[in-house]
């Protein structure tokens, strides 16, 4: 019987195969031998006749050769629901049967002498299916067998301890016939345990020992996850050293699964933490390379190994400080369940050791709770890690095991505000710094309920329980910091990092609160604190911290809006008008303005722009001033650098508003008029200030002319915005050429020309990062441009040529501007393509001269700019067909377009572009081959097909990089026919072909610069030639085809062998060689050839 259900195998089954046993066991013994044999796939039978004259070696070599399978597959390894429930029911059964037969049948020396017989021979197999499904049934059969073997030895135990009771009584007392029955019950223990004993060695010697180091990585996996069992199940009989050594040397093991295997073998070992000592000298011997797996390629093995360390942490003094302190950087991971895992480790770590409180005494809160030493802790060792920037990843790696202990707020704030106790160390202001930034990325954890940036999983629905957490939680944040948070910011009120994360806190409010717990006044306080901080500093990052705070509290659903409103209007109105006064007195004629007036002038500036950013400013006409003092800076070209960086930025904003409000209002023709008006004059002042002679200036302009041109593009009329069309603005020729300037000179430059990015520290490494980084925001800002097709696209080939060259800085963003530009207009995307290399010849030309070596530098550069353009066209050869046609076209256009300064003969000025050229040929489909090629002899005269010299070698490559794969031009792709009907319909296709192709490329192909009569000379020449090269292959294939028909003949006269389907590899071999001669000898066969997929019998017949 074989069990293909996908239910569990239930008792009654395996006690009804008990009771055939009995009564004949040879046949029930039969049936169990086929259920092997059938479970591994195969559909042979073992017959009685077999069973009772044949070895085991025979009837495997048997069901070997009666192995019938289509694919490699076996149900072990196949998909579906009903497959994937085999695996449990198969393991499932042995273990029934062995728990069923332990107290008689599997001792009478025949069925499990038989069973474990068979499953070692199989497990020796070079047939995959057999070897798998045996290694898994023998490791399954030695579970159940240990299993069997710990209930011997704990009867053994108390059939002993009765005994010795028994013996230790009195004389009178003592009953010699116990005694007797005792003793000789655990004779028959003794003998049973021996004979279990006998068969897990034969087991383990027989078909563990040699499949722990199968060739496939699931049998491998099998052996380390079943002794593992072993080992906890039996820990006296196998927790030693002898078994030990397999699971460690295998955790070398170059697969991740097998490795995988080995972490948990192990975790179910060293979380009993009774088995300590017998793991001292594995853990001594292998810790190094469980400490190495932390760092495994595979994130599951290493958040395994990490699991693992956690619990040897148990054994003292066995990690090393180093290494502890490689598994705590991994709470820095950005994948997510590594950074966990390492949290886990780092809690139990350094947190573990928690203060204990005594009974009855108060709970002791703020600096005196016993949290306050761990959080200092966390502090110290953010402080130690020294990845200052990445206490949001910290924290998110703790938040799983230690959050009880990151949302103690209160306990944070004490340590902030209070003063330390008699005794104790406070905290340095780095230290104070760093407890605020953890305490930010507490409270956004808490109200945010989902990981940093760079290490989320996508967004995942909360569970009611967590929807609740995090309502207490803000609720919770809210009441404490509304309260503690004023004195906090009037303390670190000059410290700007400090103030800049506290100003944070009020995003992640509950606003009610402040109403329904009665918090008006400690708002009132808020208010007064952020306007101080706001009149004191002119770093840009806190009052742009400052402004979004304004923003998050003036929101119209709470009842706080109406006294945040008023707040920020005040203090708004002020500065506006301290703006225009200081401006005009700025700005007077006849007047020098000094250091003083310059620097009023730009802090006010700073704090209208950063709230400009998130607040509508329109009521103050903010337009006029910003421009006047623009023009100024044109005019008189002294204008302070920073002034003029953040005029342009708030008139940015003032346009960007306006547009805001003209989209979402009415759309009257006078606010649009006046809109346009203005974005029109704000596009000449920027395109003004790109010749400024600041950099910065310079790249504040471009930015923002980018932003501009891309937000009033013709993109901004889509999604029924009609009535916006009076905005569109099209950049003019002028324009787009001074952007492509700009990029040119500012974004392609050497590291080291770009000294006024860095401000003269060339050898500063962050200097220089930023620098690139900020030349990378210059080029993604134009080609968005392009992408959006605001510029034109040809404007794209100065970008694309400079791919190779600056490929380490920017090789990712010109990279996705050229698929942007393929997925837009595929043919014009390789017209600009081609276009940028015609550039790079021309720039050869112009350095090397005509007569340039094709093996330098520069023209090998070109050649590999273009293997890489050819390489993004991707594989897909029907869509990409017509851009690659059209590259061809224009690239043959190139080479035949300027003639020879040497005069006539010589090979044409651009001909060495043919060879660049040929890089794309592998991407032309076959039947386009002909047509491009029928399109170069267009250029072609008669006495240039005849040349061989070196310089025309461009020609001739190019052409046999045309020819090759296409000289059958009468088929397109075939794919291989198995039916008569379909040769002969192929044949007369071939028949019309030649004729139609001259004729397609006559109609498709635009008119040539050379004479009727030297065009049908050179194709009349060329179908002479051809014709030749055909008569000669027709009667090459008739001869191969005469010696293939008699060889497949007498392979299948002869239909003797393993299996009869595999006599046709010779019909498979020809198919691979040759599309054209299987033609052919499908049109002389009578029967359908078969198709056989070698691959997969290879698949199931690997070697062990």
């Amino acid at each position: 019987t074989c069990f293909h259900s996908a239910t569990s195998i239930s008792e009654s089954v395996v006690d009804d195969w008990i009771e055939a046993y009995k009564n004949d066991r040879d046949m029930a013994l039969l049936d169990l031998i086929n259920f092997f044999i059938q479970c591994s796939g195969c559909k042979g039978v073992v017959s009685g006749e077999m069973f009772r004259n044949m070895q085991n070696s025979e009837i495997i070599r048997r069901m070997t050769e009666e192995f019938d399978e289509d694919s490699g597959d076996y149900p072990l390894t196949m998909a579906g629901p009903l497959w994937k429930k085999f695996k449990g029911s198969f393991c499932e059964f042995i273990a029934v049967l062995v728990r069923q037969c332990q107290y008689s049948i599997i001792y009478d020396e025949y069925l499990m002498d038989t069973v474990i017989s068979l499953l070692t021979g199989l497990s020796d197999s070079q047939v995959r299916a057999f070897r798998h499904t045996s290694t898994l049934a023998a490791m399954k059969l030695m579970t159940a067998l240990v299993n069997v073997a710990l209930n011997l030895s704990i009867n053994m135990d108390n059939t002993q301890r009765q005994y010795e009771t028994e013996r230790n009584k009195n004389v009178a007392k003592r009953a010699n016939d116990r005694l007797e029955l005792l003793l000789q019950k655990r004779k028959e223990l003794q003998e049973n345990q021996d004979e279990i004993e006998n068969m897990m060695n034969a087991i383990f010697k027989g078909v563990f020992v040699h499949r722990y180091r199968d060739a496939i990585a699931e049998i491998r996996a099998i052996t380390i996850e079943e002794i593992g069992m072993w080992m906890k199940l039996y820990s006296d009989a196998f927790l030693n050293d002898s078994y030990l050594k397999y699971v460690g040397w295998t955790m070398h093991d170059k697969q991740g699964e097998v490795r995988l295997k080995c972490l948990t073998a192990l975790q179910g070992l060293y979380y009993n933490r009774e088995l300590n000592t017998r793991l001292e000298l594995f853990t001594s011997r292998f810790k190094d390379r469980i400490v190495s797996m932390t760092l495994d390629k595979e994130y599951d093995v290493a958040v395994q190994a990490i699991k693992l360390l956690t619990l040897v942490l148990h054994t003292d003094e066995v990690l090393s400080p180093e290494d502890c302190e490689s598994v705590y950087h991994l709470v820095y991971s950005a994948h997510r369940p590594v950074a966990i895992a390492a949290g886990e480790f780092l809690f139990k770590k350094l947190f573990s050791t928690r203060e204990p409180e005594e009974e009855g005494a108060p709970k002791r809160r703020g600096r005196q709770s016993p949290n306050a030493n761990l959080i200092k802790t966390t502090v110290f060792f953010f402080l130690e890690s020294e990845l200052h920037e990445h206490a949001a990843y910290l924290v998110d790696s703790l938040w799983e095991s230690g959050a009880d202990l990151l949302k103690d707020w209160e306990c944070m704030t004490s340590l902030l505000l209070d003063d330390p106790v008699p005794g104790e160390e406070a905290l340095t202001d780095r230290q104070e710094t760093a407890l605020i930034e953890i305490m930010l990325c507490t409270v956004r954890q808490a109200a945010e309920c989902h990981p940093p940036v760079g290490r989320g999983t996508g967004k995942r629905v909360m569970t009611a329980k967590e929807k609740k957490t995090q309502l207490d939680d803000r609720t919770r944040m809210t009441e404490l910091f509304a309260v503690t948070l004023p004195p906090l910011l009037a303390k670190y009120s000059i410290d700007t990092e400090k103030v800049t994360n506290l100003l944070q806190l009020p995003q992640f409010f509950d606003l009610d609160i402040y109403t329904t717990g009665r918090l008006e006044k400690h708002l009132e306080a808020l208010l007064r604190q952020i306007r101080e901080i706001v009149e004191k500093h002119t770093d840009i990052e806190v009052l742009e911290v400052c402004s979004k705070t304004y923003h998050a509290l003036c929101n119209d659903e709470f009842t706080i809006f109406n006294r945040v409103d008023i707040a920020r209007s005040q203090l708004l109105d002020e500065m506006v008008d301290k703006f225009n006064r200081l401006l005009e007195d700025f700005l007077q004629e006849g007047e020098e303005p000094d250091d003083d007036d310059a620097y009023q002038v730009l802090s006010t500036l700073k704090r209208i722009t950063a709230f400009h950013n998130a607040h509508d400013l329109s009521q103050w006409d903010l337009f006029s001033s910003n421009f006047k003092l623009l023009n100024t800076g044109i005019e008189n070209g002294d204008m302070p650098e920073q002034i003029v960086v953040h005029a342009l930025q708030c008139t940015h904003y003032v346009v960007l508003w306006h547009l805001a409000k003209v989209s979402e209002g009415s759309h009257r023709k006078e606010e649009l008029v006046s809109l346009r008006k203005q974005m029109r004059m704000f596009c000449l002042m920027c395109q003004r200030y790109l010749t400024n002679v600041n950099t910065t200036v310079k790249e504040q302009a471009f930015t923002i002319l980018c932003d501009v041109l891309l937000v009033f593009s013709h993109q901004m009329v889509s999604g029924g915005r009609e009535q916006l069309e009076p905005l569109v603005y099209s950049p003019d020729d002028s324009l787009q050429t001074e952007l492509l300037s700009f990029i040119l000179h500012h974004v392609f430059i050497d590291q080291d020309d770009d000294n006024c990015s860095t401000d003269g520290q060339q050898d500063d490494e962050a200097a220089k990062i930023e620098a690139l980084h900020k030349r990378r925001n210059l080029l993604a800002a134009y080609c968005k441009l392009i992408i959006y097709n605001v510029v034109e696209m040809n404007t794209g080939a100065d970008i694309f040529k400079q791919y190779m060259r600056y490929y380490n800085d920017y090789g990712d963003i010109i990279k996705e501007t050229m698929s942007k530009t393929r997925q837009i207009d595929k043919i014009q995307c390789a017209k600009t393509l081609i276009l940028s290399l015609q550039q790079l010849f021309h720039e050869m030309l112009s350095e090397l001269g005509t007569g340039f070596d094709r093996s330098s530098s520069a023209f090998c550069g070109i050649k590999e700019l273009a293997r890489r353009f050819s390489l993004t066209f991707g594989l897909d050869q029907v869509k990409t067909r017509d851009a690659i046609a059209m590259l061809h076209k224009d690239g043959i256009e190139f080479a035949f377009k300027e003639p020879s300064p040497q005069g006539e003969g010589n090979p044409p000025l651009h001909l060495a572009f043919l060879d660049i050229l040929s890089e794309f040929s592998s991407k032309l489909m076959r039947q386009d081959k002909r047509t491009v090629h029928m399109y170069l002899e267009r250029f072609m005269t008669f006495q240039m097909a005849l040349q061989r010299d070196d310089c025309w070698l461009p020609l001739i490559s190019y052409r046999n990089s045309l020819q090759a794969g296409g000289d059958d031009d009468t088929m397109s792709v075939v794919s291989g026919y198995s039916s008569r009907g379909s040769s002969v319909r192929s044949k007369k296709t071939k028949a019309a072909t030649p004729t139609a192709t001259v004729a397609a490329a006559k109609r498709k192909l635009p008119e040539g610069s050379y004479s009727t009569r030297v065009w049908n000379t050179q194709v009349t020449w060329m179908l002479a030639q051809r014709q030749q090269e055909e008569v000669r292959q027709q009667q090459e294939r008739a001869m191969n085809y005469a010696k293939l028909r008699t060889n497949l003949q007498q392979a299948i006269r002869r239909g003797t062998g393993l299996m009869e389907e595999d006599e046709e590899p010779i019909v498979e071999d020809v198919m691979m060689s040759s599309e054209g001669r299987m033609e052919d000898l499908n049109e002389g066969m009578d029967f359908d050839t078969m198709d056989i997929d070698l691959d997969s019998s290879l698949g199931r017949e690997d070697s062990p």
